[in-house]
């Protein structure tokens, strides 16, 4: 077992951050609703756990049996006995490595015993190996057999459907503005309760996108991330967010809801651009609770579905969670920018550039190319490297756009000076989260590429980072430019090159990150949720 010092050594990289809302407007049937919002979500977290690895539930019995709060604090933070930001260490004794297929796979099964397998399939039954929504199992005989979440996970998406239809129920008396035209929120509750039972999410995915303003309440709650396969990204992950609605903040960002005038505009050949792109709607909210596939680092934002089918009918979603992008900047990258950046950079880090480019990371996942030129998606032929590249897709584009919407004059209170340097100092905070992780490669990709080309540099003496203001713009451009093609042409082996030279930590990257973690700032911020206690 890890020493109680190691294991307090770790809670400490995150700090404690009490996540909640002023909920005084709500209504007493809403109140009634979060309590069995709150239960089902109980059942999420578990069939997530299991999603994860087949030994976290007997592992988390065992845990709280034992009582040791330190080790049961870590399991539910990394949802796991895993460290993800280290590399994936285990912390509790005896585990195996951290399943790269989670277990969404037979265990043991390889990249190609699965691919062997698929080719003996009709097209139909290719597409439900592949689907979003189902596990890979062995039958009685050894033989491969894909198995619906519905079948797989019914001890706890029934009882966690029931919750959700007690709170459809609670939210039905609730009154909405006359002139209200989308779905309210208890509808969408009640079809994503069927489809926990059917497998079958469209309906009810399209109930979430048309969510309309008037709720007060913006739950999500599904299969959506596939980051826990590692193996082909191909499985989603069940996730719950309970969040009260910040309207005013949201209407102030509408204006960056129009992709088609940065798409119309990316440094890439016309051939992988698109141009049908759907303005997204942009939700800010202040979360009050989340479970399931919400281990640290906690999400500051997300764009959401990512199921093709749901994004060629509905479009897509931005939620923003505003108390929680307040709490990175405050504990984390403040910290992190006077230990890493030049001293005259420091009046360029700002709040509002980062919680903007925050939001335009978001916006920049629907850009681009999501299918290669020969007509495949991309995911499905990037395979592992595709979150990896696509988190830095969304970043670097986010980045050109901003730049962009300075000029145009859409944003008018960040300067492009203040987007760049606080982009270089979040750098290091993503590359934090564990270059094995999706978020943290992509960054350590961005920053290498940025840094080769001019664009950041890194003092000799001093060992602190800057922004070449002469030519940031052009490395932005150049690598945006690089990553699209990538994707648009779907060439793995290309893709492999160039995350082995970008994805990696140079001397001057570990040296900042060891002064980082000398100072004693955390990783990131930990949640306490209020509404759950």
């Amino acid at each position: 077992m890890a020493s109680i010092r190691s294991l307090s050594s770790r809670i400490s990289r995150f700090a404690l951050y009490e996540c909640t809302a002023d909920l005084s407007h709500l209504s007493t049937q809403e109140h009634a609703a979060l309590k069995h919002l709150v239960k089902a979500g109980k059942y999420i977290d578990q069939l997530y756990m299991r999603q994860a690895w087949s030994g976290n539930e007997e592992l988390r019995k065992k845990l709280h049996a034992e009582g040791n709060k330190e080790l049961i604090t870590l399991f539910e933070m990394y949802k796991g006995p895993w460290a993800r930001e280290d590399d994936n260490v285990a912390f509790v004794d005896g585990v195996p490595e951290r399943p790269e297929g989670g277990n969404f796979y037979p265990e043991g099964m390889k990249k190609a015993d699965f691919e062997a397998w698929v080719e003996t399939l009709s097209p139909e039954e290719q597409k439900k190996a592949k689907s979003y929504y189902t596990l890979i199992r062995k039958d009685d005989h050894g033989r491969f057999e894909t198995v619906s979440y519905a079948e797989a996970y019914a001890d706890l998406l029934k009882p966690a459907a029931e919750h959700l239809r007690e709170a459809a129920n609670e939210l039905k008396g609730v009154k909405l503005a006359d002139e209200e035209q989308g779905t309210r929120i208890d509808e969408f509750l009640a079809s994503r309760a069927d489809a926990f039972e059917t497998n079958n999410y469209l309906d009810s995915e399209l109930d979430w996108l048309r969510l309309g303003k008037s709720n007060k309440l913006e739950i999500t709650i599904g299969p959506y991330e596939q980051y826990t396969d590692g193996l082909f990204t191909f499985k989603s992950a069940y996730e719950f967010y309970i969040h009260v609605r910040d309207e005013h903040s949201s209407k102030l960002l509408e204006k960056f809801s129009d992709l088609q005038f940065v798409e119309d505009r990316l440094p890439i050949p016309e051939k992988y651009r698109n141009d049908k792109l759907v303005a997204a709607p942009i939700v800010v909210v202040n979360q009050l609770y989340a479970a399931g596939d919400v281990a640290v680092p906690m999400t500051a934002a997300y764009n959401l579905p990512n199921d093709e089918e749901a994004i060629k009918r509905g479009g897509s979603k931005l939620v923003l969670i505003k108390n929680v992008q307040e709490g990175k900047f405050e504990h984390v990258l403040t910290p992190i920018a006077s230990q890493v950046l030049a001293k005259d950079q420091l009046a360029h880090l700002t709040k509002d550039a980062f919680t903007t480019h925050v939001l335009l990371h978001e916006v920049c996942h629907s850009n681009g190319p999501h299918h290669t030129l020969q007509g495949d998606t991309v995911r499905s032929k990037l395979q592992e490297y595709h979150s990896a590249l696509e988190e830095a897709k969304a970043d670097i584009a986010a980045l050109f756009a901003a730049d962009l919407m300075v000029d145009h004059g859409t944003i008018d209170n960040v300067t492009q000076k203040e987007f760049w340097v606080t982009f270089l100092a979040s750098a290091f905070r993503s590359i934090r989260f564990g270059i094995q992780e999706a978020h943290g490669l992509g960054q350590a990709i961005q920053l290498n590429y940025l840094v080769e080309k001019g664009g950041f540099k890194c003092d000799e003496k001093t060992k602190l980072f800057s922004v070449d203001f002469e030519k940031i713009r052009s490395a932005v451009s150049d690598l945006t430019r690089d990553i699209l093609i990538l994707q648009g042409d779907g060439d793995k082996t290309a893709v492999d090159d160039f995350v082995k030279k970008y994805g990696v930590l140079h001397k001057d990257t570990k040296d900042a990150l060891a002064r980082i973690d000398d100072a004693g700032i955390p990783v990131d911020i930990r949640p306490h949720y209020p509404l759950a206690a």
